[in-house]
């Protein structure tokens, strides 16, 4: 277990919508009515609520679920919470976090902090073995325009935490207080006529200083010759150029090449050819960063063969599987209540919330 971060991110981080929660609002409706009758009939059950995934993964999403109670139930000092971390690693069925008070101080929350441990988890432990694959070379998060962007900033929490270097958007490093990276664009490539050179020189003439310099190098299916071009023209400026090259495209290098592989989209031979006529033009310290379907299988059949490459760009593959997770009444009053197969599932992992 990860011990060395053991600080839970302020409730105030998130910016819950919490007069809405707390209404039931985006609540399943039966939870809703569950508490109403409860309240209603003045009866007021003490529970201890046990939470759990079925799956081995990388947990996220907990210290947004705690937001969600300590903002959203009806008296956080009535309960006692006790959870694991962001970023814990999970086996099916350990209990990730109970809660223990009033039933109906919290019955309409359940919802809410299942949907953000569901969520974050599965983006975490997605990233967490892409992360695991490319190491030691670094993983870039990329997935925004594969989703809705209300869910921009959890997922860019829960990819930082699984150790992606960096997310691509203001909203996905805002939690930890960091800013979105990006590369030099087909679209600025497109509104410049196609000219790759002149986009990124215009880039990185009103870009920040700071700004590490990332081009596409793929708008004219020419990679090896791109590349090249613009680094000379950045003399020294260019830090990384990005191969995205469609799986339904063999770039030009390729082509004299084919007969033996694969040939299309971003392939190992097409890195090969940019690495080696980057070093044969002097520029051996402009990186290659690769993007376009990379999957935790790519990639690692990438790092086995020795791919030169310096990092990955993923993106829609982070947001596949499914990562659930359950809550159980397993304890009314004190003594033993569940369900048919449930039962009270201790786990020493789990630290006290205050």
């Amino acid at each position: 277990m990860d011990t060395t971060r053991r600080t839970r991110l302020d409730p105030s981080v998130f910016h819950l919508p919490v007069e809405r929660m707390r209404e039931g609002y985006y609540s399943d409706k039966y939870f809703v009515r569950a508490r109403g009758t409860l309240i209603a009939d003045g009866y007021s059950p003490h529970v201890t609520m046990q939470v759990f995934g079925k799956s081995v993964a990388y947990l996220g999403g907990m210290d947004e679920a705690i937001a969600i109670l300590k903002l959203c139930s009806d008296d956080w000092s009535a309960l006692t919470v006790q959870a694991l971390y962001d970023g814990d690693p999970i086996a099916p069925w350990e209990t990730v976090m109970t809660i223990e008070g009033p039933y109906e101080t919290f019955a309409h929350l359940e919802t809410l902090y299942l949907g953000v441990l569901a969520r974050r988890t599965r983006v975490g432990t997605n990233t967490r073995l892409v992360v695991d694959a490319a190491n030691p070379k670094t993983v870039m998060f990329f997935p925004a325009r594969h989703d809705h962007w209300l869910v921009q900033t959890g997922d860019g929490y829960a990819a930082h935490i699984a150790g992606a270097i960096g997310v691509s958007t203001d909203a996905q490093a805002s939690w930890w207080g960091s800013t979105g990276i990006g590369t030099v664009p087909h679209a600025l490539i497109a509104a410049y006529g196609g000219d790759t050179v002149l986009a990124t020189r215009k880039f990185a003439e009103y870009a920040d200083p700071g700004v590490q310099i990332i081009t596409l190098v793929d708008y004219e299916n020419d990679c090896v010759r791109t590349s090249v071009e613009v680094a000379r023209a950045m003399d020294g400026r260019l830090w990384a150029v990005r191969l995205d090259t469609s799986e339904n495209l063999v770039d030009s290098s390729i082509i004299p090449q084919m007969g033996s592989f694969r040939p299309t989209g971003v392939n190992p031979h097409l890195v090969w050819n940019v690495r080696r006529a980057l070093d044969d033009a002097g520029f051996p310290k402009v990186q290659i960063m690769v993007s376009g379907g990379f999957t935790v299988e790519k990639i690692r059949a990438f790092e086995e063969s020795g791919v030169p490459v310096d990092s990955y760009g993923v993106g829609s593959s982070l947001f596949s599987g499914r990562f659930d997770f359950t809550a159980d009444i397993v304890s009314l009053n004190d003594a033993p209540q569940s369900k048919a197969g449930r039962r009270v599932r201790p786990n020493p992992r789990l630290e006290p919330v205050t």
